[in-house]
């Protein structure tokens, strides 16, 4: 019999409790099954330590999976002896659960931890030990972000669009060197609007910023828009949505290990799994292998 822990949200709402129980229902039917509520970092990592062998079932967007992936660097499983995970998508945008093609229903998703294999998966690390298990982007997207937030609480994924516009015509853009598996791909004499590195392929509420993003090979997709001018951000705008930005003559996408972005003479935010970090005048990221398994659906196209 298969053993699993179920690691919950204490502040879940009625709505969200309802779909928990048809997942719990879907699980239970085929394996013994602990339930434990978290409310912070310090009490995931407490639950993951003391996992004892069971297969990690985790309910939420890409908030929580962030908050999981930093409990597992934590708790000192980051890149050892990886663990099996399930991923119920019940946040607002859902985004790295887009990428893998996991089921919106949390009881759909549920099956697939029963039916599906587990493939190993990527997360990014800054120089500071903050984990990415999503998407970090500076510039538009970061901004966009920032204005979103207070509208995603009144109106959910909407509040992404509201963002969005209004980040995309009023960013005049920044001075930012961007440096790939040391490469120099910005030199920093240009003003970029966008630049995103990515293990998942969308940010926002499935805004195709990345969409040839692959979480398991090892490597992070880097997106840089060099789009200023008026006329070429609203092409810009007309096309990320769907992925088909990447192929405009002002937009660089490549894969990389380790990325490291600088603004020239300014600091710079950044928006990491929706969370805004301070401004700094250099990050740098590198790609984890393999940090954890995720049960997903097969086949799916971004399988190493």
């Amino acid at each position: 019999m298969r053993r699993f822990l179920f690691i919950a949200n204490s502040s879940a709402g009625t709505s969200d409790r309802e779909r928990t129980d048809a997942a719990l229902g879907v699980l239970r039917e085929h394996g013994d099954v602990d339930v434990v509520t978290t409310d912070t970092i310090e009490e995931l990592t407490e639950a993951i330590a003391r996992k004892d062998g069971r297969e990690i079932i985790v309910a939420g967007g890409d908030g929580t999976l962030n908050a999981f992936v930093t409990a597992l660097c934590r708790a000192g499983h980051l890149g050892e002896d990886p663990p099996t995970v399930g991923l119920l998508p019940m946040g607002t945008g859902n985004d790295f659960a887009r990428t893998v093609e996991l089921p919106t229903d949390p009881a759909e998703a549920a099956r697939v931890v029963i039916d599906s294999p587990a493939r190993p998966i990527d997360v990014l690390i800054d120089d500071e030990d903050r984990i990415v298990a999503n998407a970090v982007h500076i510039g538009v997207g970061e901004e966009a972000g920032r204005i979103a937030a207070p509208w995603k609480e009144r109106f959910g994924p909407i509040g992404y669009v509201i963002g969005g516009f209004a980040a995309g015509f009023g960013q005049t853009g920044r001075r930012l060197r961007v440096v790939a598996d040391g490469q120099v791909v910005a030199d920093g004499r240009h003003h970029i609007l966008q630049v995103a590195v990515t293990i998942g392929q969308s940010v926002g509420g499935g805004t195709r910023i990345a969409p040839d993003a692959a979480p398991g090979d090892g490597r992070a997709e880097l997106v840089i828009s060099r789009t200023i001018s008026p006329r070429r951000r609203l092409l810009y705008a007309a096309t990320v949505n769907r992925g088909r930005h990447t192929r405009l003559d002002d937009v660089v996408s490549m894969r990389a290990q380790t990325v490291t972005v600088t603004g020239v003479n300014h600091d710079f935010g950044a928006n990491a799994d929706g969370e805004e970090l301070e401004p700094r005048r250099e990050r740098t990221w590198r790609v984890v292998p393999g940090a954890y398994r995720l049960h997903t659906p097969a086949p799916t196209a971004w399988t190493p």
